[in-house]
């Protein structure tokens, strides 16, 4: 018994797959303790967006614990004072390390309805303001979209949504859903594509590798909807996505994948 600490970590030195396991276990321990210390916090102001600080400053240790270096380029172009939408590629749950060095203030995110019954950590995304939406119903998607539209306005928020709907580690994008473009143009807003860089050289599902490296996330000026109506939509959807894909494609190209890689501190 007392020689499975040491063969675990002889294990985690010499086994991708086992370090892998490790790090996401890791991860997602991580992101429920943070979770359950900062709901009591976060309810004490009741849900609102101002609580998405909290969940912030809770993901943004992990890059360091994982030696993960995050550079963004273009970020000035969110710096202004009126709503928006910002739609962002989804590789995986690492993302999230991604989106807490770019989200602005009053920014929220569209998440899977799924995800508000997953314990304290729905708890907390419920307190932070997180828009909820029901894929598998098309209709109350619709409904969702129009009262965020509204929200938009009246609240002065910017809106985060991941428009291929799921996670995608393949070397370009899935076709996108409507949804974010749809609120965009009821609620006449721009939009900021963002793209996060792939995580090939350190992060890989399907081979089970989780190391050190580096990630760029890009921030791509707006696209205007003034004007446009919901008959426009899936131009602009596929404007966006082309934009996009081929950004995609460039930071694929520029990838150094034998890039030296940093010992992370955690495990």
């Amino acid at each position: 018994l007392l020689l499975l600490p040491a063969a675990a970590l002889l294990l985690y030195q010499h086994s991708a797959a086992f370090q892998y396991f490790c790090k996401v276990a890791f991860f997602n321990i991580w992101v429920v303790a943070m979770a359950t210390l900062l709901s009591p916090l976060a309810a004490f102001r009741g849900r609102c967006v101002e609580n998405m600080k909290l969940l912030c400053a809770a993901i943004r240790p992990l890059k360091h614990l994982y030696g993960i270096k995050i550079q963004v380029v273009g970020s000035e172009h969110l710096n202004i004072k009126e709503p928006f939408v910002m739609v962002c590629n989804h590789q995986a749950s690492l993302d999230l390390m991604a989106m807490v060095e770019v989200i602005p203030e009053r920014c929220v995110p569209i998440a899977k309805k799924e995800l508000m019954y997953m314990g304290t950590v729905g708890w907390a995304c419920w307190l932070s303001g997180i828009i909820f939406i029901n894929r598998q119903k098309t209709g109350d998607a619709i409904d969702v979209i129009s009262q965020t539209a509204e929200t938009v306005r009246r609240e002065n928020l910017r809106v985060l949504i991941f428009p291929e709907g799921t996670r995608n580690q393949d070397k370009s994008m899935l076709p996108f859903k409507r949804g974010a473009f749809h609120l965009a143009v009821q609620a006449q807003v721009p939009i900021f594509p963002v793209v996060i860089s792939p995580y090939w050289d350190f992060f890989s599902s399907k081979e089970k590798r989780f190391t050190s490296g580096t990630c760029t996330i890009q921030v791509l000026p707006r696209i205007e909807t003034q004007g446009l109506s919901l008959k426009d939509v899936p131009e602009l959807t596929e404007t966006a996505r082309s934009i996009m894909v081929d950004v995609f494609s460039e930071m694929s190209a520029n990838h150094c994948r034998d890039q030296p890689a940093e010992h992370p501190l955690l495990p």
